[in-house]
């Protein structure tokens, strides 16, 4: 019985599918409130400023001072993202200097510098910025208070 299981599944799994029988996906509608409130051009994107948060010249030390830092840094995002300045944070998995990066809603590297000069992370020297501008999905902007509506408290 087993067999003839695996069998069909395995001819069902190499039966080609006719597209025309596919189910059709909507047509998407443009929300020109929504384009607006997330600051989209007419492509459906916007500027940003992205950081790649890179390894400082000064690493604290582990301990209180240390988890104060990053409890600090952690806050600090969560303020700029309330603030509607910080779309997407995030670090980076590989170990190399590059630590983590934010996607700032701004126009210059110098307003993303002014932002990011008030993280712990920075101030301390444990980690230093450098700027890129980026061209992006305005649907970044959304990515926030969709974190906040999937995230465990």
């Amino acid at each position: 019985m087993r067999s003839i299981v695996l069998g069909l599944l395995l001819v069902l799994s190499t039966t080609p599918v006719d597209a025309a029988d596919a189910p059709k996906a909507a047509e998407p509608v443009a929300d020109p409130t929504l384009a607006k409130q997330l600051g989209a051009d007419e492509r459906g994107m916007r500027h940003y400023i992205l950081a790649i948060l890179k390894t400082g010249p000064k690493r604290m030390p582990d301990g209180k001072a240390r988890d104060e830092m990053f409890a600090g840094h952690f806050a600090n995002i969560t303020r700029l993202a309330d603030a509607g300045k910080l779309a997407v944070a995030g670090p980076f998995g590989d170990k190399t200097d590059w630590r983590g990066m934010f996607v700032f809603a701004v126009q210059t590297p110098e307003e993303a510098a002014e932002l990011v000069a008030t993280d712990p992370v920075i101030a301390s020297g444990e980690m230093v910025a450098e700027y890129h501008r980026l061209y992006a999905s305005a649907a970044l902007m959304s990515v926030y208070a969709t974190h906040l509506r999937i995230a465990p408290k």
